[in-house]
């Protein structure tokens, strides 16, 4: 089996353009812009019943899977988004490996509205077979409390069984897939290709109460937050805010797999794809907090 991985460069620094992140080990159009995540300190098993300690504030469900040689860096990554949502009022619970089973996570991740995921992602299209609900699209979680290994649940139980906060919005990052991108050391994806793994990468969240889901393959999300919390942004605006946008090679797409959603997709170079975005473009963070 293959996986992707950042390798050393990705791990000194963290979220660097160069590194990609490490995702599945199990292989897992430009129209005019629509004007339309208390903590969890699970690192080591050190806490087993999350509670929060943060001020009454926003809901911020921030999970790291396990992601072998790269989980340290994801949870060091974690740990500095959990701090700045929590300098923001945010009540913020953080589940990291090797205590980010699927049933921490389905219960803690309800009425959240901000879910930050980092971790292996397995999406489609890809080189392992047909689609499958119940793996691909969804989240690499611990197989059992304290388990390294990680196993997935797919859009079937995001959709199924987790539901977030009216407006609420989703954040994946440094996943394989998720904006489009393939495994590091595989071929680039086609045009089409990425597009249709953007379009259902989101398809699960985007039927829990989410309003949009980011998706950054090699870059902080650190500026999602402070849109969502300080700003008057739209969602659109707040893609565009990105320190790593580029511009250069960008649209957008409707969606098929939830009609009436519009994505962007932000490629630094032909078939480099590594930042999305697809929901409700037009709604401003004033409904995300007001959610």
């Amino acid at each position: 089996m293959h996986v992707c991985s950042g390798g050393e460069e990705a791990r000194a620094l963290p979220f660097s353009k160069e590194g990609a992140q490490r995702a599945s080990s199990h292989r897992s159009y430009r129209l005019v812009v629509v004007a339309v995540l208390a903590s969890v300190f699970a690192v080591g098993g050190l806490v087993s019943n999350p509670t929060p300690v943060a001020a009454a504030g926003k809901k911020v469900v921030i999970v790291v899977g396990p992601a072998g040689s790269n989980t340290s860096n994801y949870i060091y990554n974690a740990k500095k988004l959990a701090a700045q949502a929590r300098g923001y009022g945010a009540t913020v619970y953080e589940i990291y490996s090797p205590r980010a089973t699927w049933a921490r996570v389905k219960a803690y991740a309800q009425g959240a509205n901000l879910f930050i995921y980092l971790g292996h992602g397995n999406g489609y299209p890809s080189p392992y077979g047909a689609f499958s609900k119940y793996t691909k699209d969804g989240l690499g979680l611990n197989a059992y409390d304290g388990s390294s290994s990680h196993k997935y649940y797919g859009e079937y139980y995001v959709d199924r069984y987790i539901q977030f906060a009216p407006n609420a919005v989703v954040i994946l990052n440094r996943l394989c897939y998720a904006s489009g991108n393939s495994e590091w050391g595989s071929a680039n994806p086609t045009k089409s290709v990425a597009i249709k793994r953007v379009d259902n990468y989101g398809a699960g969240f985007l039927r829990t109460g989410a309003r949009a889901v980011f998706a950054e393959g090699i870059s902080s999300a650190a500026y999602i937050l402070y849109s969502l919390f300080k700003t008057s942004r739209t969602i659109g605006q707040t893609f565009w805010a990105a320190p790593s946008r580029s511009g250069a090679y960008d649209f957008t797409f409707a969606s098929l797999r939830n009609p009436g959603k519009v994505a962007i997709m932000d490629p630094y170079a032909p078939s480099r794809y590594y930042r999305s975005v697809i929901g409700d473009l037009g709604m401003p963070a004033a409904s995300w907090r007001g959610g």
